[in-house]
C-alpha cells in the first residue's frame, strides 16, 4: 500500500518519519494514497468532505466504521482515532492504552536511528546513514520479535500518561525516545540511551527494539 521501500535501502526523510506516528492531518494522510479507489482511503476522503461541509456527525460515523473494520494497517486505525480526537470524540476506556505501534528513536551525531513496529506486524528500520528496511509482513518471520517489542511497550504505556502537547522533534545525540502509539494519543519516555537501557520499564523496550533492528538488518543481506 505504501511504496516507500520494498527491496532496496532508502534514505530516512522527514516526510517518511512523520508518517510513522499516526498523528498526521487528514489532508496529509490522504495525500499518501496510491490506491484512492480502495478502502480505507475512500472513507478517509468521505470524512474529509464531511468535515469541510461542517457535518461532524457523519465524519464521526465514517471514522468509527473504519475502526470497526478488520484488516487495515495499524497506522490507519491510529489515524482514525487521531481524527476522532480532533472531532472531540475520545477512544473507549478499554482501548485507550492499547499499543498499536511503537517507534524507538536514538539520536546519533549525524542523524537518527529509528525502529518502528505495529500491531499488524509491519515494521521499519531507518539508520542515520540513510539505509533502511520496510517489512510489510510477507510472512510471519518477524512476528515474534515484533510481539516482544509491543508487549514490553504495553507495560510502559499502562504506567505513564499521554502526552498532551505537540509531538517533539527527534531526540538529540546520545538520547533515546520511546514513542507508544495508542488510541488515546502519544505516550513517550525519553532520556540518555544508556540510562533508558538500564531502566526497569524502558530497558526491555530498548532491548526488544535492538533485537528487531538486528533482524531487519539481516533482511538486507539476503
Amino acid at each position: 500500500m505504501f511504496d516507500w521501500l520494498k527491496k532496496k535501502p532508502q534514505a530516512q526523510t522527514t516526510e517518511i518519519r512523520e508518517t510513522l506516528f499516526g498523528d498526521q492531518s487528514l489532508a496529509q494522510w490522504a495525500s499518501y494514497s496510491t490506491q484512492a479507489s480502495c478502502e480505507p482511503w475512500i472513507s478517509f476522503e468521505r470524512t474529509r468532505k464531511f468535515i469541510e461541509s461542517g457535518d461532524k456527525g457523519n465524519a464521526t460515523r465514517v471514522l468509527q466504521e473504519i475502526l470497526q473494520t478488520s484488516g487495515f494497517e495499524s497506522r490507519h486505525y491510529l489515524q482514525a482515532y487521531h481524527f476522532l480526537t480532533d472531532l472531540g470524540v475520545t477512544a473507549p476506556q478499554d482501548a485507550k492504552k492499547r499499543v498499536l505501534g511503537v517507534v524507538v528513536e536514538v539520536g546519533m551525531k549525524n542523524g537518527t536511528d529509528l525502529v518502528a513496529a505495529y500491531a499488524d506486524h509491519h515494521a521499519r528500520y531507518y539508520n542515520y546513514s540513510g539505509a533502511g528496511v520496510v517489512w510489510e509482513r510477507p510472512d510471519n518471520t518477524l512476528d515474534q520479535p515484533i510481539d516482544e517489542l509491543l508487549h514490553a511497550s504495553a507495560t510502559v504505556a499502562q504506567a505513564i500518561g499521554p502526552w498532551e502537547k505537540g509531538r517533539p522533534p527527534v531526540p538529540t545525540s546520545g538520547r533515546a525516545r520511546i514513542n507508544f502509539l495508542t488510541p488515546s494519543g502519544l505516550h513517550f519516555g525519553e532520556g540518555p540511551l544508556d540510562t533508558l537501557a538500564k531502566d526497569k520499564l524502558g530497558g526491555p523496550v530498548i532491548a526488544a527494539a535492538f533485537g528487531l533492528m538486528q533482524r531487519l538488518i539481516k533482511l538486507t543481506s539476503k
